[in-house]
């Protein structure tokens, strides 16, 4: 697949560059891409959830009225679960919710997502280009030359770059990010994926 080079005000730079079939044209896997996707939310969950049990709430030292002839059921204590501020009965407790997805099924992932936004047109490449201070201004209207100023927007760069990064911080539409760091997440999760030149040769050696 063959693709113009635009520059930061929208229009043609007259070079062309070409993808690479083998991730940008690859066979797509919405399995893999399931899989890697499902891993990645599941591993976000810090799991610190909890819930005390009758053991660890406090008070119920004693009974709470004798056993026989109040007509109530026997209890032992007030911090029984059956007894309003007692414990809870399997209640969340802290735990892992770490997922692992191997490493050729992530770039199978990776490529898949790749090859389907290849597939609907949803790929640019501009040319790569550097900001000379922290502004937010002159990204958004990279973003509107371009067409995207509504779109959720994904910018892939060769390196990371602060004052980039920075710049784009504020605007709700934009992520910004190194080429090889883009999760199969990052790339479903964006309605445009914006390369700079210099990110197709990072994201061929990554996952070629």
């Amino acid at each position: 697949m063959e693709l113009k080079v635009l520059n930061t005000g929208g229009t043609e730079t007259g070079e062309v560059v070409t993808l690479s079939d083998e991730i940008f044209g690859a066979e797509i896997s919405e399995h893999a891409m399931y899989l890697d996707v499902k891993a990645i939310l599941a591993n976000r969950r810090q799991g610190t959830h909890k819930a005390k049990t009758r053991a660890e709430v406090r008070g119920g030292g004693r009974k709470p009225y004798r056993q026989k002839g109040t007509g109530n059921a026997r209890q032992g204590s007030t911090r029984s679960p059956l007894m309003s501020g007692g414990g809870t009965i399997f209640g969340p407790q802290p735990r892992s919710y770490e997922q692992k997805v191997n490493k050729k099924v992530k770039q199978l992932a990776r490529r898949s997502a790749l090859s389907a936004k290849a597939l609907a047109g949803q790929i640019l490449v501009v040319e790569d280009f550097r900001l000379e201070q922290i502004k937010t201004k002159p990204v958004a209207d990279i973003l509107k030359n371009l067409g995207l100023a509504e779109k959720k927007t994904l910018m892939l760069t060769p390196e990371y770059d602060m004052v980039m990064a920075r710049s784009g911080k504020n605007i709700e539409v934009l992520n910004i990010m190194t080429a090889e760091k883009a999760s199969t997440y990052d790339i479903l999760d964006s309605q445009a994926i914006v390369f700079q030149k210099g990110a197709l040769k990072k994201i061929e050696d990554t996952l070629g």
